[in-house]
């Protein structure tokens, strides 16, 4: 089973048949480091899975490039309003590692509703989990300290300090890469 059908499978309680039937609609894609999965003024015509390695979604603003997510294994990359309101999309999607990802176009994603009579229910559930994500990470910046903030995405994925640089990691937590910086040393200290 892949972990796109695990995912399938375990978050969303689907089963095993109607697992296959989704995960046949997506098609094995390979980005190289660099690459990019979609470029921000674009229209996303296609969700992604990521099976393998790492991928960064960011915005310019100005002269800044701030990031929104860091990808890693088990979770999807779209820019969800361009991908379902069909804008141009607002978010870069580019792997910083070579990446196997698990993709699936905008015109074969509504065709599962024609082969998965539940399928109107499950996208729903998925829509909410992606909302509550987003409350999360907004409620997260509200009350958390940027050194709360490090030290539960540390705790949640320890290996992303060795292999994203540390400004993007910095970025997606809401602090500059100095703040970021004195926080890590303050921590090495302490386990020392």
């Amino acid at each position: 089973m892949t972990e796109l059908e695990k995912y399938i499978h375990t978050y969303f309680g689907v089963n095993i048949d109607d697992v296959v039937k989704i995960s046949s609609f997506f098609k094995p894609v390979t980005l190289k480091k660099g690459d990019y999965f979609l470029k921000m003024g674009r229209q996303s015509d296609r969700l992604g899975f990521v099976q393998t390695g790492i991928i960064r979604e960011f915005v310019h603003i100005g002269e800044k490039e701030v990031t929104k997510w860091i990808s890693t294994k088990g979770y999807f990359v779209v820019d969800l309003a361009s991908f379902v309101f069909q804008q141009t999309a607002r978010w870069n999607i580019q792997a910083l590692t070579d990446c196997e990802l698990y993709v699936i176009s905008r015109k074969d994603y509504q065709k599962i509703g024609e082969v998965i009579p539940r399928w109107t229910e499950l996208e729903k559930l998925f829509i909410t989990k992606c909302f509550i994500v987003l409350e999360d990470r907004v409620l997260q910046h509200l009350s958390m300290s940027a050194e709360e903030r490090y030290h539960q995405l540390f705790s949640f994925n320890q290996e992303l300090f060795n292999q994203v640089p540390l400004q993007y990691l910095a970025s997606m937590l809401g602090m500059t890469p100095e703040t970021l910086s004195r926080i890590r040393k303050k921590a090495i200290s302490r386990t020392s």
